[in-house]
Order: C-alpha cells, then sequence, then structure tokens
C-alpha cells in the first residue's frame, strides 16, 4: 500500500516555540564610556580566539539544532503521512466490505444501475464512515464518473489523474486535496480542501479492478491528530537533543577542564625548565670564566711556591753548598776549629731549608677530614689557627648539616684557612668571628673581623691570591662570594656554598 503525502506544492512548515520573545539587537541602556570602547568591548571574539570547549559548545549547539530540524521536519512528514495512511487504510477496508459487493455487476452491464444507485445512497447515509464523507464518484477505468453525489457529473470523462491511475492499478491512494482539478468543481464550491481517497473495486474471486471509488472527508479531525502526533514528536526531539547537548557538553567541559589543567601544567614545567636552562647556561658560563681564572690562578700559585722555594730553602741550600765548598777547598789547611763553625753553619742552613720545606708541605697537604662532619671541620680550621698564632676566634654554628660531598668538605676547610688567615695577617685576629648556618640546600659562612679593612677593589686589582683562590673555589662550585670592607670599618666576607640534592659523593 503506497501513501501519498500531499499535493500542495506551496505548503510550508511553521514552528513556534512557546515561552520565546523576540531579543532586541540594541539596548536602551546608553554607555558612560566612549562609544569606540563601549562597541570594542560589545564586539564578539573571533572564533579561533575561544578555548577548544566554548567552539564546541557553538559548533555543537548548531549542529544539533540543524540535526533536530532535519529529523523533526521528516519525522513531520512521516507523521503526516502515517496518519493519512491509516485513513487511506480504513477507507480500503470500506470499500472493499461495503462498496465492492454492490458493484460487482459493474464490469458487465458497464454502467451504476438504479438498484447499485439505491444501495451506494444506502451505504452513504446509513453507515458511521458514510456520515464521514461529504463528497462519493465512482470512476470507470476509462475516467467516466458512473455515480457521483451531484448528478450531473455522471456520464462525464475527464483525464486520469495520477491517484486515478494508481488506484486503476490496484493501489489505495489518500491525500490532502485543494480540490483544483476539473473533476472537484462542486466539492470546490463548498470546501476550501478536502481528504481525498482513491480505491480500487475489485471483482470477487479474480481480485481484478473493474471501478474506483473516490471519497472525500473532512480534514479537521485529521489535521488535529496530525497536529497532535507532530507536536509530540517535536518534543521528544528536542528534549533528546537537549540531553544529547548537556551530555556531551558535560564530557567536553570535563575534558576540557583536564586538557585547561595538563596545558597549565606543562606550560608551568616549559617555563620551570626554560629557567632551569637559563641557570643551567649561566652556571656553566660562571664555570668556564672560573676554569679560565682558576687556570691563571694556578700558574700564579705555581709562581709565589717556585718564589718561596727559591727565597728560602734555595738559599739555604746554596749557602750550604758555599760553606760545604769551603770546608773542601780549605782543607787540612785550616784549624779544626773553623772546619767545626764551616759545618755548624752548614748544618743550621740546611735545618732552616729543611724547617721551610715543612713549612710549605703543610701548607699544600690537606688534613684528614673525610671521616667530619661540616661542623667538626670549621671546630678543627679555628683550633688550628688559635694554636698557630694565640688568637682563637669566635665560633657559631647552626642547624649544619652532618655530612656533604668531599668537594663541600675541602672548600670549606680552605676558604675558612684562608680567610682567618688573611684576617689574623692584617687585622691581627682582631676580634675574629667566624658564623655558618645550614639553609635549604647551602651553608651560609661568613668570617668578620674589627680590624683596619682595605679597599676591595685595590685588592682584587693588585692580583691579591687569598681573595682570587677563595673566590674561584666558591664559584666553581655554583656558590656565592662577596667581600666587604674599607678602611677603618673591618672585613666581612659572607659566601653561600650550595649543597647538591643527591647528597654526599666523594670530591
Amino acid at each position: 500500500m503506497t501513501v501519498d503525502a500531499g499535493r500542495r506544492p506551496n505548503a510550508t512548515v511553521r514552528l513556534r516555540w512557546p515561552g520565546v520573545t523576540a531579543i532586541p539587537l540594541s539596548l536602551a541602556r546608553p554607555f558612560a564610556e566612549d562609544p569606540q570602547v563601549a562597541l570594542s568591548k560589545a564586539r564578539p571574539a573571533r572564533m579561533s580566539e575561544l578555548s577548544f570547549a566554548r567552539q564546541f559548545f557553538v559548533f555543537s549547539l548548531v549542529i544539533l539544532v540543524a540535526g533536530m530540524l532535519t529529523i523533526g521536519i521528516w519525522i513531520q512528514a512521516e507523521v503526516k503521512r502515517a496518519v493519512i495512511g491509516r485513513t487511506a487504510g480504513v477507507t480500503a477496508l470500506y470499500v472493499d466490505s461495503f462498496v465492492s459487493p454492490v458493484l460487482q455487476d459493474l464490469d458487465r452491464v458497464g454502467e451504476v444501475t438504479a438498484d447499485m444507485r439505491t444501495a451506494l445512497d444506502r451505504l452513504l447515509s446509513g453507515t458511521p464512515l458514510g456520515r464521514q464523507i461529504v463528497s462519493f464518484k465512482v470512476w470507470l477505468l476509462d475516467g467516466t464518473i458512473a455515480y457521483s453525489v451531484a448528478p450531473e457529473l455522471i456520464g462525464q470523462r475527464f483525464e486520469l489523474s495520477d491517484g486515478l491511475a494508481r488506484a486503476a492499478d490496484g493501489e489505495v491512494v489518500s491525500h490532502l486535496t485543494d480540490l483544483a482539478d476539473p473533476e472537484n468543481e462542486y466539492e470546490r464550491g463548498r470546501w476550501d480542501r478536502l481528504i481525498e481517497t482513491y480505491a480500487p473495486v475489485r471483482v470477487e474471486g479474480s481480485g481484478r479492478v473493474v471501478a474506483v471509488a473516490e471519497f472525500y472527508q473532512l480534514p479537521d479531525e485529521l489535521l488535529r491528530d496530525i497536529r497532535s502526533a507532530q507536536s509530540t514528536s517535536w518534543a521528544i526531539v528536542g528534549i533528546a537533543t537537549i540531553v544529547m547537548y548537556l551530555m556531551l557538553a558535560g564530557i567536553v567541559r570535563r575534558a576540557s577542564s583536564t586538557i585547561t589543567a595538563q596545558r597549565s601544567k606543562l606550560q608551568r614545567n616549559v617555563t620551570e625548565l626554560s629557567e632551569t636552562l637559563d641557570e643551567n647556561r649561566r652556571l656553566h658560563e660562571r664555570t668556564r670564566r672560573a676554569a679560565e681564572r682558576t687556570t691563571a690562578l694556578n700558574e700564579r700559585y705555581l709562581h709565589r711556591i717556585s718564589a718561596d722555594l727559591h727565597d728560602g730553602p734555595a738559599q739555604d741550600i746554596a749557602l750550604a753548598l758555599l760553606r760545604m765548598e769551603s770546608v773542601t777547598t780549605e782543607g787540612d789547611a785550616a784549624g779544626s776549629s773553623n772546619r767545626h763553625e764551616e759545618l755548624g753553619a752548614v748544618r743550621i742552613a740546611l735545618d732552616s731549608a729543611l724547617t721551610d720545606l715543612r713549612g710549605i708541605a703543610r701548607g699544600l697537604r690537606l688534613p684528614a677530614i673525610d671521616d667530619l662532619s661540616t661542623e667538626e671541620i670549621a671546630r678543627r680550621v679555628v683550633e688550628d689557627f688559635g694554636r698557630l698564632t694565640g688568637v682563637t676566634p669566635n665560633l657559631e654554628c647552626r642547624e649544619l648539616p652532618d655530612d656533604a660531598p668531599g668537594s663541600i668538605k675541602i672548600t670549606l676547610y680552605r676558604v675558612l684557612h684562608e680567610a682567618l688567615a688573611n684576617s689574623y695577617r692584617h687585622a691581627g685576629g682582631a676580634s675574629a668571628t667566624v658564623r655558618l648556618e645550614g639553609l635549604t640546600g647551602s651553608i651560609a659562612i661568613t668570617v668578620t673581623d674589627a680590624g683596619p679593612g682595605f679597599d676591595v677593589t685595590t685588592a682584587i686589582e693588585q692580583g691579591s691570591l687569598g681573595l682570587a683562590g677563595m673566590r674561584e673555589r666558591i664559584e666553581m662550585l655554583g656558590g656565592t662570594f662577596e667581600v666587604d670592607s674599607g678602611s677603618g670599618a673591618g672585613t666581612r666576607i659572607t659566601v653561600h656554598l650550595p649543597i647538591p640534592a643527591e647528597g654526599p659523593t666523594d670530591a
């Protein structure tokens, strides 16, 4: 069974959403600011500037609304088709049950007889469906009207319409008509539009179509059913669309929040990594410069050791050699007393040279500090300094780490030793104070004295090995070294020595 949904080419669909009012394009409230500024603020952001979630909300809403309209219009047409098809089905059943038996002899006699007309009149007036039918025709297969409620149409022949031709082929066709066809002149003068149904009249037993019955019904009840079914379908489609949009929006919002959080975390990681790389580059540059200065400084230390050896032990040994040569040349000519004096001078010169060599060796060799804590190393330096000079500095230690890498221990020992030596050399150790404090990831070292002070810039320009050596040791390990002094203001040396996070390692 085929159903024609309608024949009105100008039919339109109008959708009205309850509760929605028009929204004005402009607001009555005036702007208190500059119109150009207000316009720039009112201008919506470009789509590319919106977040992923906002873009999804906009595009998904447009897509879902377009899909909802498409599906709704399709369902609306299908509902209309189904309701009209139901009407066609009822009509076909009516024809098969009541009309076809009356017209069984139509093929034999070729026209609707008086008895057939009387029976048809009785059907149209004495049955419930007949009371719903406002007009009725019986068509012969050649397009001749064999029966009509309008007697003037009986016997007239018209061109076969599409619905009539399809019904002649055995289909049931039903649709809303605007009664524009020539054979609808009777109906057109009484109604604006009707439901027009063509049903084939078949011969019992053979199923052969001998005529076509045409029914006209008022469309009011049918249109009410169509509108009710369409409203229900639109409500279902709308609710389903809203539910899908909210579910998708929720999923995308969660995903967008996750992406935003991960993006922020990644940005922070990238920023931290960039800062770390910058710091590494700065440390690398400082290490390179420190290595260059250390090379020159080592050469100066070698010159200093060479000078100490030349001016001290070498001179004593040279004197001893001269005395030995004098003793050997004079031989027995000299008296024994002179020989003993010369040998005594040689022994004294050699003792002096040995003492100097041992002093230089002690200055170059580092005492055993591997098993000492950082505080014990500081106390060792202060105590050794006190024994050698007779002046014991004040020592303050706070929250120092128990252990540290070997390189940190060596640098701590050398820096304290050199700082106290400089303090004794230039200030006589006056009121010297050593403070050590453990900080997060570093050790803060401060050595102060109440001496006469000196010009730091001049000392650096003159190539002070003590200051340069301490600075290079500290900066090689990534620390900081500062000297604050002035004439009559004493001296203050401040050091921050970093401790690697991976813990103690051997130097």
